[in-house]
C-alpha cells in the first residue's frame, strides 16, 4: 500500500469546510478523474473514476465521521483504499484540511506513477481545486451533521 499526505490552509470557517466535503456527490467538481460518487445511505458511496486511462469503481464505507473533526473511510471491494480527512480551526475564518490515504497501486502504470509522485500531486491539485470552490462560493452548498463511528 502506497500512502499519500497533503494538507491545505482555506479562508472559510472549518465548518464550511467540513460541511462541503460531506458533500460527497461534487467530488467530481474538484477531483482529477473522478466521473461520479452515488451516496448510496449515510455510509456508503459508490465510485466510478478513470486511473491510468481505465475506468474503475469500487464501493467505499464511511467508517468514522465527526463533524467539523474528522470523516474516515475504506473501500469494500473493487479499487483497494482507504483514508481519512481532518479538519482544524486555524480562526473564526480559516481552516486546515489534512488529508491520508492508502492505496494499492495495480499496473506497471500505477506503481511507477506513485513512485514518481504522481498520486500525491493529483491529490494536492483536488484540494486546491477544493479551496478554491469553496473560498469562491463563501458557504457549503449542504451538509450532513450526523456520527458516524464503527
Amino acid at each position: 500500500m502506497s500512502t499519500v499526505e497533503q494538507s491545505i490552509e482555506i479562508a472559510v470557517p472549518v465548518r464550511v469546510a467540513y460541511d462541503q466535503w460531506t458533500q460527497f456527490e461534487s467530488f467530481p467538481e474538484f477531483m482529477d478523474g473522478v466521473e461520479e460518487v452515488r451516496q448510496i445511505d449515510d455510509t456508503h458511496l459508490h465510485w466510478r473514476a478513470k486511473v491510468g486511462g481505465h475506468e474503475v469503481e469500487w464501493d467505499a464505507v464511511i467508517t468514522e465521521q465527526l463533524p467539523d473533526e474528522r470523516v474516515a473511510w475504506k473501500a469494500t471491494d473493487g479499487k483497494a483504499n482507504a483514508g481519512v480527512v481532518t479538519f482544524h480551526r486555524l480562526s473564526d475564518d480559516s481552516s486546515r484540511i489534512m488529508v491520508q490515504i492508502e492505496h494499492e497501486s495495480e499496473g506497471v502504470m500505477e506503481k511507477v506513477g506513485s513512485a514518481l509522485g504522481a498520486d500525491s500531486r493529483e491529490v494536492k491539485n483536488s484540494l486546491e481545486r477544493f479551496k478554491e470552490l469553496v473560498e469562491r462560493r463563501g458557504g457549503a452548498t449542504g451538509s450532513w451533521r450526523g456520527e458516524v463511528q464503527h
